[in-house]
């Protein structure tokens, strides 16, 4: 009997061992101090996670929006753990607000990134209505509440999500809110297709220039974005490898109203071009999240849209001069019902990141579930490994089959061992359920990852600081591997904006090159593995493909109300716009933007008591004056 008993005892452990060795992802937050949830009022709306290091200690750090509970700041302390300095770190507007989203930039170039919260727009005895609000770093902890003063207080709607691109090439990383309705009839308690299509009005969408580190402009109807949708996320990324940053938007219910949209950059031109059409992106669906990866390795950005119901992956074609196709189904990732003991119904899927968790060389992919709250329904989420040309969902073995009600993910490397670890936001029930377990924010380390890594940071000089929008392209064994610098996705949410390849059995990488955004290259070669390296923008070696004229154009050249300024110098300088009246006197002093800027818009609304007639408006910079006519009727 205890000859059995002994047996039975290596046997149960060698299962335990086997089960260990099985286990890819570890939830680690209770141990690492993460202990939050997002709570919503009315919506089903929120929440989002921004991967920030904004001590700038090389160990990145979180910021997750909290609805109508405090958001919290979890500074990274280098040790596993993280420590939430919300409360101390300058924030208190948030405590009046609904947030929603969240997003990171240094918007103003002084080595630290600054914050972008997004929000929505409920009134009750707690919260007001807000603004997004417009954080910048101290870069001693704190941070300091600029919206009204970068111009962003009177825009105020119900806003999704934020990504930040440098849409101009001039270094400053400009911004794009994607906002879900503008207004609806009063006392809708639950959102549903039949509520939100028939009593709420979509809303247009913001494009913010960022004119030297100082102000947003307003530029959405001048570069021709004129539309409106049920806007949950936008994402700046180059479609067509031209060297400047396009914009992918996607909507709810687009089947009822607007398509998800992409617009082509016109770069040196001020325009976006809507090209969904030609391109064969114009699908109407639920969309709520994008994931941008190359999966094929040809070079262009391929793009991962997730939807209640089976999502979408849209593969890019335009190596061989061809719209996009629709590979759903053909690469495995086509799941329109969830069949298990606790829920049999559709996905309805949310946050969406590809990345190598495994370090094999190519992209997997998480999807971030979650039930409309209410009505709360198990709805598990995705892990989709790709082998062979194809993904097979794998949740369940990666320890990833959640039944909680996500909604943002992020991907970083929280513990600095050299790969990808996956945080994942989740809501609290609106109706108390005992089918879920308690509400909160998942941390999952990776123990999954084998092979070699390669970690690349970008410092811009002249490009955006963090190269936000860039591409980073490594060759590996035959192979090359991109990864597009990420500036906004998933749902409502930002990545990491360190660049990480897995490397498999590499021990050098043949060449890294980073396309800066604007044109300009630059390459290094032979760089050993499992290491994090940091590549700045070498203005000497660096070749560019576009070079800039002095310019300054007024428009409209006959006005009523707004007029947008726009100039591009050959240099960077300080510059001075004002308007004169056609004797030459001075009117107004509209613009003196001290930080060194070679190119922007400018947005000025016209004095109602401007008289009629013919007026001069002038750039003064370093090279010298510029000057154009206009007419104020």
């Amino acid at each position: 009997m205890k000859r059995k008993s002994l047996l039975f005892f290596a046997l149960f452990m060698g299962g335990l061992t086997l089960q260990a060795q099985e286990k890819k992802f570890v939830e680690v937050s209770a141990a690492a101090g993460i202990n939050h949830a997002f709570k919503i009022d009315l919506a089903t709306f929120g929440g989002g996670a921004c991967v920030i290091d904004f001590d700038n200690d090389g160990f990145e750090d979180l910021y997750v929006t909290g609805g109508v509970n405090p958001d919290v700041l979890y500074r990274n302390n280098g040790d596993g753990t993280f420590t939430d300095i919300h409360k101390t770190a300058g924030f208190e507007r948030t405590y009046m607000t609904y947030t929603q989203g969240v997003t990171a930039a240094d918007v103003n170039r002084d080595g630290y990134k600054d914050l972008l919260i997004t929000t929505m727009n409920f009134l009750d005895n707690r919260r007001t209505i807000s603004p997004n609000l417009l954080y910048l770093n101290n870069g001693d902890g704190t941070f300091k509440e600029v919206t009204q003063a970068w111009g962003l207080e009177n825009y105020r709607v119900n806003s999704m999500s934020a990504t930040f691109g440098d849409i101009n090439a001039d270094g400053y990383p400009d911004l794009y809110v994607s906002n879900y309705f503008s207004n609806s009839t009063t006392g809708i308690s639950i959102y549903n297709e039949q509520t939100i299509t028939n009593s709420f009005q979509p809303s247009i969408d913001f494009l913010f220039i960022n004119v030297g580190g100082q102000k947003f402009v307003d530029a959405r109807t001048f570069y021709g974005l004129d539309y409106v949708g049920f806007g949950f996320q936008g994402v700046f990324t180059d479609y067509d490898n031209d060297g400047d940053l396009d914009l992918y938007v996607i909507n709810d219910f687009g089947f009822k109203s607007t398509t998800n949209l992409m617009f082509r950059n016109e770069y040196p031109k001020r325009k976006f071009t809507n090209r969904t059409l030609q391109l064969a992106l114009n699908y109407g669906m639920n969309a709520m999240g994008i994931a941008p990866a190359d999966y094929n390795f040809d070079g262009y950005m391929d793009y991962f849209v997730t939807n209640l119901g089976t999502s979408l992956f849209s593969v890019n074609q335009q190596a061989q001069g061809k719209a996009f196709v629709d590979r759903t189904v053909q690469t495995g990732l086509a799941i329109p019902t969830i069949y298990d003991s606790l829920y049999v119904g559709p996905p309805v899927s949310w946050g969406a990141n590809f990345f190598d968790y495994d370090h094999d060389m190519d992209m997997d992919l998480f999807v971030c579930n979650g039930a409309l709250n209410p009505t709360i329904r198990p709805n598990p989420n995705f892990f989709f490994e790709f082998t062979d040309g194809r993904f097979e969902e794998v949740a369940k073995k990666m320890d990833l089959f959640d039944y909680r009600i996500g909604r943002g993910s992020v991907v970083f490397d929280y513990d600095n061992d050299g790969d990808l670890d996956l945080f994942v936001v989740n809501q609290i029930p609106r109706d108390p359920t005992p089918q879920l377990l308690p509400a909160r924010c998942l941390l999952y380390r990776n123990d999954a990852a084998k092979g070699n890594w390669l970690k690349v940071e970008l410092q811009g000089v002249q490009a955006d600081k963090n190269g936000i929008g860039s591409k980073v392209e490594i060759r590996v064994n035959g192979k090359l591997l991109i990864r597009e610098i990420d500036g906004g996705s998933s749902h409502i949410s930002q990545n990491s904006t360190i660049a990480h390849f897995g490397l498999s059995d590499a021990k050098e990488v043949e060449s890294i090159t980073v396309k800066w955004v604007g044109g300009k290259q630059q390459t290094i070669s032979k760089i050993a593995a499992n290491q994090h390296i940091i590549i700045k923008e070498n203005m000497d070696d660096a070749e560019s493909t576009t070079s800039k004229q002095n310019q300054f154009t007024v428009s409209p050249t006959v006005f009523t109300d707004n007029v947008f300024l726009t100039y591009d110098l050959e240099k960077e300088s300080p510059i001075q716009i004002n308007i004169l009246d056609s004797q030459g006197r001075l009117v107004e002093r509209l613009a003196n933007i001290k930080n060194p800027t070679s190119t922007g818009v400018w947005q000025w609304e016209v004095n109602k008591n401007l008289a009629p007639g013919m007026y001069i408006f002038q750039i003064q910079t370093a090279q010298g004056v510029m000057a154009n006519k206009a007419i104020k009727l």
